[in-house]
C-alpha cells in the first residue's frame, strides 16, 4: 500500500479539496514540484498552472492561479487565488477571457502588459484543464 498524506487546497472563497493523496505535482515558480508523503518541510510560491493530484484510485487535474504551497511531510496545504476542477470550468467564459487578453496584449502601449499576460495565462490554463487547447 502506498503512503498517503492529507492535501488541502484553499481559495479565498472556500476549501476546494480535502482528502488523502499519494502525490501532488504543483506548478512552482521555479518549475514543477513533486510532493510525496514524508517530503521535507517546504514553503514554495506557485504560479498559475495545472495541479496534478494522484490518489490511490485516480489522477485529478485542477487549474490553479498564483499561490503558495506548504508541506510538513504529513500534510500539504495549498493557498491559491483560484482552483478549479475540469467540471467547474466554464469553457465559453475562458475562451472569452483568452480573446480579451489577446486583444489587450495586441494594443501594447495602452495596456497593463503584466495584467493582460496573467489573464491570458489563467485562461489558457483553464482551457487546458477543461480539455480544450
Amino acid at each position: 500500500m502506498a503512503r498517503t498524506f492529507k492535501l488541502q487546497i484553499v481559495t479565498p472563497q472556500k476549501l476546494e479539496f480535502d482528502q488523502s493523496v499519494e502525490m501532488v505535482v504543483a506548478p512552482g515558480s521555479q518549475g514543477e514540484l513533486g510532493i510525496m508523503a514524508g517530503h521535507i518541510p517546504l514553503i514554495a510560491h506557485l504560479k498559475t498552472g495545472v495541479l496534478r493530484i494522484f490518489t490511490p484510485d485516480e489522477e485529478i487535474t485542477m487549474a490553479v492561479s498564483e499561490g503558495y504551497l506548504e508541506t510538513t511531510g504529513q500534510r500539504v496545504l495549498i493557498l491559491a487565488e483560484a482552483a478549479e476542477l475540469p467540471a467547474e470550468i466554464d469553457v465559453e467564459r475562458a475562451l472569452e477571457a483568452k480573446r480579451r487578453a489577446e486583444e489587450r496584449l495586441a494594443t501594447a502601449g495602452r495596456v497593463d502588459f503584466a495584467r493582460a499576460q496573467a489573464a491570458l495565462e489563467r485562461a489558457l490554463t483553464r482551457l487546458k484543464v477543461a480539455g480544450r487547447k
